[in-house]
């Protein structure tokens, strides 16, 4: 070969070299950026062009598929008694992407997850339309609809977590006010003022806040539960009956200003058993200041504060701070100061007392199957931690059941069920200038001495008259309804 042959030839042979390693740098490096482009629109039309997979509770879907009545996508998503259920679905939009259980599993719903392949390729072969599988939740659907009915009779923000205490299922998870996620499923064309409308710059009640899992409040006196858990465990107080060491009035260390109870109560010295059915901030303040910081904070992580939840869909992680003083501590202790948690968080309280010392790992994900209900992957129960030892679970056990029986929480009593619960009055604003939160956790037992429902409620009423706010008041009613309703679901 001459000379000038052999350099055109080298010349071509790099142009195909360096056409390859392009073909290849886009195929593999780039394919997930160039997937994910806004500009690309065919994976956004592919991912509408046949129905999602449904989500399921008690074996029925809250979840639909309808043909697009316009734009460039086939089907558009819809929703049965969505704001009910949007706490837990999310939602899936052809213009605004999509949330909570319809994105993190939206490969399962779309049929594009890998582990569906095997059953892809066999409905191409055959000729059968690509369908979704579908995400079956755990959630009682009697429960649900007690939690969110409660709260929306109240007509407050506000929200309701329910665990099962033996595994940790969500059995209930509700926030108020909602929204209906089929309002803007369709384009941006048609659905935009929707959207916009819902927005928290345009709806000051922020509807798309998911209360249940997101927002972080001052727990009030329900807090005072980890408190006497901390005092059992660290071996302060060994029974629930003995005198505490507490004086009335008692003044934090390093002030001069009392720390003051509800009302003219029975605080002096009192049991732990008295101070619970009594809320006596006095007893409890002093207890995690006599514990100190290190102890509290160490309690407190055990129950699941400070990290977050993935259940899957994240919940915000609750707040017990570290090198607090010893007062800081003690107004910690009684669930104010810096202290704040999620309605999921508190539910994890009150179910791990019930399930003798044992905290599960919350999730609402039951089973992935595949569209023709063959299973993909089940969630199996796993144990998060053990707050308590059974033998302190049980005394703490007894403490709020008489907090139900004949102390501020009479109003969660279920005939023939044993009830154990807390009050809360958290306050709230700059000097407690604004209307405190209502907090009431709880649990029900069956006679057969089992706990199927654990449960949280929060109401944050802005226009309701100060005076009338209580946990006892206002959110143990709706959480005795969500109990009835689980225990009803059982029978």
């Amino acid at each position: 070969m001459n000379k000038p042959l052999r350099r055109i030839a080298i010349f071509c042979g790099l142009l195909v070299l360096a056409l390859l390693i392009r073909a290849n740098w886009l195929q593999y490096a780039q394919a997930d950026k160039l997937r994910t482009d806004p500009s690309n629109r065919r994976v956004a039309i592919e991912r509408y062009s046949s129905p999602r997979g449904d989500i399921i509770v008690d074996g029925s879907p809250i979840t639909g598929s309808t043909l697009s009545k316009a734009g460039d996508y086939k089907f558009k998503r819809t929703y049965k008694d969505g704001p009910m259920w949007a706490p837990v679905t999310g939602y899936s939009s052809q213009a605004f992407d999509a949330s909570q259980i319809e994105k993190i599993d939206d490969g399962i719903l779309t049929g594009n997850d890998d582990r569906l392949f095997f059953r892809n390729t066999l409905d191409m072969i055959t000729g059968k339309p690509k369908q979704g599988g579908n995400v079956v939740t755990t959630l009682n659907a009697a429960a649900q609809k007690a939690a969110f009915s409660g709260l929306k009779a109240r007509g407050a923000k506000g929200a309701v977590v329910a665990l099962e205490p033996s595994t940790g299922k969500i059995l209930a998870l509700a926030s108020y006010p909602s929204y209906d996620p089929s309002s803007f499923s369709g384009d941006r064309d048609h659905d935009s003022a929707a959207w916009a409308k819902l927005q928290k710059q345009n709806d000051p009640s922020d509807p798309m806040l998911n209360r249940a899992l997101r927002e972080t409040y001052p727990p009030g006196s329900t807090f005072k539960v980890v408190t006497a858990a901390a005092a059992l465990e660290n071996g302060k107080y060994t029974s629930a009956d003995q005198p505490t060491d507490s004086p009335l009035p008692w003044v934090m260390p390093g002030t001069v200003k009392p720390l003051a109870n509800e009302g003219n109560i029975p605080c002096h010295n009192a049991t732990m058993r008295v101070a619970l059915q009594f809320s006596c901030n006095t007893v409890f303040g002093k207890i995690g200041a006599d514990l100190g910081n290190d102890k509290m904070l160490a309690e407190a992580k055990k129950f699941g504060f400070t990290a977050e939840q993935f259940t899957p869909v994240r919940s915000a992680a609750s707040v017990f701070s570290d090198k607090m003083n010893s007062s800081q501590t003690a107004l910690s202790s009684i669930g104010q100061f810096n202290t704040a948690a999620t309605p999921l968080q508190m539910a994890m309280v009150a179910s791990a007392v019930a399930d003798d010392g044992k905290l599960m790992k919350p999730y609402m994900v039951d089973e992935l199957q595949s569209s023709n209900l063959d299973p993909i992957e089940q969630t199996k129960p796993s144990e998060l931690s053990r707050p308590l030892s059974p033998e302190n679970a049980k005394i703490l056990q007894s403490m709020m059941e008489t907090v139900v029986e004949k102390g501020t929480g009479t109003n969660a009593k279920i005939p023939g069920t044993v009830v154990g619960g807390k009050t809360g009055t958290a306050q709230h604003g700059v000097e407690n200038s604004a209307n405190p939160y209502a907090w009431f956790i709880s649990y029900a037992k069956l006679p057969d001495g089992s706990s199927p429902v654990a449960v949280a409620v929060v109401i944050e009423d802005d226009n309701a008259n100060r005076g009338d706010i209580s946990g006892g008041g206002l959110a143990a009613p709706i959480a005795k309804n969500v109990m009835e309703a689980v225990i009803n679901s059982k029978k």
